[in-house]
């Protein structure tokens, strides 16, 4: 924790104004925007602190949302996913308004009700780099992209691979008619059927080898992406590039 400076003081805990809700180091907060169309700010408390007048000033840490980010929001972004940045502010205690929980990805994908104040992270980002951490995560499907929870997927029953329905050329209406999916790759006519249920369930969240990189470059005020990798026990390290990081 950060020293406090003299003539400060060190503040266990504040309540958030018009309501009973108390606020402490560490946890996860949702502060009103100054656009009431946007959705709240979400950030984590690092320190609660008193001056000689008596006034609460809050040291957070920013979540950043994807569309906050330099990538922008892509397609494998959900819906109530947070990333952690290196950015820090001070904010009085009047511009609170809630508290939420931040799981973590994999704890999030185990949810069985999502609520408001749920969301995840799975990534740490530089404000100023637009740099991630971790650089890699597992990519699914034929999109080779990162697993959306906010998507259905269905899972080839040979391969055990997760497809998007829309990836392979399908309605989410059709997918859910299935009563058995073997991809293309694994298809050879004689699949035994098996109950929908073991069709949509989610992937694992530390997912399979195949990772795609995602830490971005400035340069020339250019954004340049990496690539996606997919080793093999007996190949060469092999890779194809993924859409920039900015949106056009």
């Amino acid at each position: 924790m950060a020293e406090t400076k003299p003539g400060r003081k060190h503040v266990d805990s504040f309540t958030i104004h018009g309501t009973n809700i108390i606020v402490k180091v560490g946890d996860n907060v949702l502060l009103r925007p100054l656009d009431t169309t946007k959705p709240p700010y979400a950030a984590v408390v690092e320190k609660i602190e008193k001056d000689k007048r008596n006034n609460i000033e809050v040291l957070v840490r920013w979540y950043y949302r994807p569309e906050d980010s330099i990538g922008g929001r892509r397609q494998f972004h959900g819906e109530k996913e947070l990333f952690l940045s290196d950015h820090y502010d001070v904010q009085n205690t009047y511009a609170f308004e809630g508290k939420c929980v931040v799981h973590s990805f994999k704890d999030y994908t185990k949810l069985e009700n999502v609520t408001a104040e749920d969301y995840y992270c799975r990534f740490e980002y530089k404000a100023v780099t637009g740099a991630f951490t971790p650089e890699s995560v597992a990519v699914y499907c034929k999109c080779e992209m990162p697993y959306n929870p906010d998507e259905l997927m269905v899972q080839c029953e040979e391969c055990m691979d997760w497809y998007h329905p829309k990836c392979l050329g399908m309605t989410i209406e059709e997918a859910k008619k299935l009563e058995l999916f073997v991809c293309s790759e694994c298809s050879s006519g004689d699949e035994l059927k098996k109950p929908l249920a073991t069709l949509f369930a989610s992937p694992r969240a530390d997912g399979k080898v195949m990772t795609c990189i995602l830490h971005v470059h400035a340069y020339s005020n250019q954004i340049m992406s990496q690539h996606l990798f997919f080793p093999s026990a007996n190949a060469q390290l092999s890779s194809v590039p993924i859409p920039s990081l900015v949106q056009s």
